[in-house]
């Protein structure tokens, strides 16, 4: 059954449609890109690198590096709150969220959120943050308006990995690979309410808004996972090409783009959950994100010191 079903998910993807190479800029950043966020409002793209400490700054409009940010350390997840054009750096090493003022490019803040702390998300109708921290599985809650951490909540399980916050349901979700499943934390009572079982190491994580799904990419087995919101339990899987690591969802079109293609991303329908193209970039891609208002694709690609601006996608 298995064996049949990947054919026909095989069969699917050559009768999507087929990307350009003329849509794929790639931009040449140095170091090891990892994590990337996007300020739809800006147009600018954030780009960690823990090989140099540094944060690089992406200009859409030119696909160009405009800044270089240092921040020290490892830089790990990193956010952005496009109503107030801050941007949020995950600092495992030291323990913290680096603050960056998205107007001039300035570190104005240092916020202590535990050891560990790798993932970042952020709450914008609220202003607030959650780190998640991948050696204790802590969370810390932090306040936008002040830059100060307002609660430190204890892990239940080892390790926490990818985030992805709903606002509107006021649920936080991550990624728990030594447990193979996703952590709900509850944004109001700041307690985890549900641990959902999924695939394999899971380790990336978003969601649809509007429909209140939850992918998760999981790196240990060639499927993606979904979970319902409501109902806290996994909903489906869909079979990739390969391992994944890393989601994306575009919420205006309920497009979800991963990394769990052979060689290159994919992306899926999120309504049916069917492949719906595919894109070959001859690398092995690292994070993803996407432009919440041009639909514009990031991929980083830590092993050559690159990213891919993909367009039309």
């Amino acid at each position: 059954m298995l064996r049949m079903f990947a054919a026909v998910l095989a069969s699917t993807a050559l009768l999507a449609a087929p990307a350009q190479a003329s849509q794929v800029i790639s931009i040449d950043v140095g170091g090891e890109p990892t994590s990337i966020a996007v300020n739809p409002a800006t147009g600018l793209a954030y780009v960690s690198d823990p090989s140099t400490g540094a944060i690089t700054v992406i200009d859409s409009r030119s696909a160009t590096v405009s800044a270089i940010i240092p921040i020290g350390g490892t830089p790990a997840g990193i956010a952005v709150d496009s109503t107030t054009n801050r941007v949020y750096v995950a600092n495992p090493a030291n323990g913290t969220v680096a603050v960056v003022d998205g107007g001039n490019n300035v570190v104005v803040s240092t916020i202590s959120a535990g050891d560990g702390a790798a993932s970042v998300g952020v709450d914008e109708a609220a202003n607030k943050v959650y780190a998640g921290s991948r050696t204790t599985g802590a969370v810390s809650v932090i306040d936008g308006v002040s830059a100060t951490q307002l609660t430190q909540v204890p892990g239940r399980v080892k390790s926490l990995a990818g985030i992805a916050v709903d606002s509107g349901r006021k649920l936080v979700s991550f990624a728990s690979p030594t447990t193979d499943g996703v952590e709900v934390f509850d944004a109001v009572t700041n307690t985890f309410i549900a641990s959902v079982p999924v695939g394999s190491k899971p380790v990336g994580v978003a969601v649809h808004r509007a429909s209140g799904t939850i992918y998760v990419a999981n790196s240990g087995i060639h499927h993606m996972s979904l979970v319902d919101s409501n109902s806290k339990s996994e909903r489906k899987t869909i079979l990739l090409r390969s391992e994944a690591s890393s989601v994306a969802v575009h919420e205006g079109s309920n497009t979800i783009y991963t990394n769990g293609g052979p060689n290159g991303i994919v992306k899926l329908d999120g309504l049916s959950g069917a492949l719906a193209g595919e894109l070959p970039l001859g690398i092995n891609p690292g994070d993803i994100a996407v432009d919440q208002k041009t639909k514009w694709v990031y991929v980083s690609d830590p092993l050559h010191g690159r990213v891919s601006l993909i367009k039309d996608f």
